[in-house]
């Protein structure tokens, strides 16, 4: 027996999570030949337009499987070696012991033990992971700032590593993905950005897909709101950003149409290899930024319900704005959604985020759309 999603349950779960507290969300979930769009809240707060599911996004961290996704097309050509040492291709970057020991793998699943550098590149967020202890104006101090990666890879790599390479669990850095990203321009003469733009991007059939080289997201969109965890009060809009702090790690621009159809495309063997895939499917235990510990492969990570079937995708967040795009492991059941609030949790006397109402509603919506 197959459970086809519920329009009405669907469209009553989104306008919940709206009535929660988020301004705007949009979302598709895809059931076989059956799909459903819905929408709810407003893309503006100051002039109550409306958002609509077929808006483009800022995805976040969602870039990454993307990323990953390239690498192990070039490990499928024999240019990259997924466990040869990063050292043999990027000695400038990762030099000396440390680049004899931290492979391409390493990189991908967040084993390497290199740091964040984010909290070296915003000064503000210094104090990161404890969340009481920064605060958010580097957020508009660095709107517009152009970073170089490099200069970010070498905060990451100069900072304190959070463990001995290959060690389990792996912590998650944006580092290990800006140095994918050089990878990728060492062996393939190109930007990343090229790279993933003709490899994966086109490959694939997104239009509405891009990683911007510019501040601006193009054509429909919402605008994007930062709580900073109740620091900012009432939430900033962020959505003209310098996406460069973040590159092939985050800064990528879809729909939640393309992020279906890449991820359904992807578990169908049709973006890399079933054996690539297999490679991508095989986890270890990582720490999320959010200090949470879970199963993480090669830009991609697995959730499952008790006893329900496995979906793999991958989250995303930036200053203002959050997606998520889930795919069954057989391909007939999607979901993505995107929200244009972040860190709407406030603290409480710890120093720890306080459960929201969000936070359920949204699960609920998860659950209908994914089991329901």
């Amino acid at each position: 027996m197959r459970n086809s999603p519920d329009p009405a349950k669907l469209t009553a779960a989104i306008e919940n999570v709206h009535r929660a507290g988020m301004p705007g969300l949009f979302a598709e979930v895809r059931d076989g030949d059956q799909v459903w769009r819905g929408a709810a809240g407003v893309a503006d707060t100051a002039t109550g337009r409306p958002v609509t599911a077929d808006m483009r996004h800022r995805v976040g961290s969602i870039t990454k499987t993307f990323t990953a996704a390239a690498v192990l097309q070039q490990v499928e050509s024999g240019r990259i070696g997924l466990d040869a040492p990063v050292g043999r291709y990027l000695p400038k970057l990762v030099p000396g012991e440390r680049g004899d020991a931290i492979t391409v793998r390493m990189l991908i699943n967040h084993t390497s033990g290199l740091a964040e550098y984010l909290p070296y590149a915003y000064p503000s967020l210094k104090a990161f992971p404890n969340v009481a202890d920064t605060r958010p104006e580097s957020l508009d101090d660095n709107r517009l700032t152009r970073f170089h990666p490099t200069e970010l890879i070498q905060m990451g790599v100069a900072a304190p590593a959070t463990g001995a390479p290959g060690s389990t669990p792996g912590v998650y850095s944006n580092t290990n993905y800006l140095l994918l990203g050089r990878l990728l321009e060492h062996v393939t003469g190109t930007t990343a950005e090229q790279c993933i733009t003709r490899n994966v991007i086109e490959r694939a059939g997104l239009r509405d897909t891009e990683l911007p080289t510019g501040t601006h997201v193009q054509g429909p969109h919402s605008r994007i709101y930062e709580a900073w965890f109740g620091m900012i009060d009432p939430p900033r809009d962020y959505s003209v950003h310098d996406m460069s702090w973040v590159g092939p790690a985050g800064s990528l621009i879809s729909t939640v149409a393309d992020l279906n159809r890449f991820y359904g495309m992807l578990l169908a063997g049709e973006i890399v290899s079933p054996s690539s895939l297999a490679q991508m499917q095989h986890t270890v235990p990582v720490i999320s930024q959010e200090g949470k510990t879970i199963e993480y492969g090669l830009g991609l990570h697995p959730t499952q319900a008790p006893g329900q079937a496995t979906f793999w995708g991958h989250g995303g967040t930036v200053w203002g704005a959050g997606a998520l795009s889930m795919t069954r492991a057989d391909g007939n059941r999607q979901l993505s959604v995107a929200l244009n609030l972040q860190r709407w949790n406030t603290l409480d006397p710890t120093g720890r985020p306080q459960p929201h109402p969000i936070d359920d509603a949204l699960a609920a919506l998860c659950g209908v759309a994914m089991y329901g």
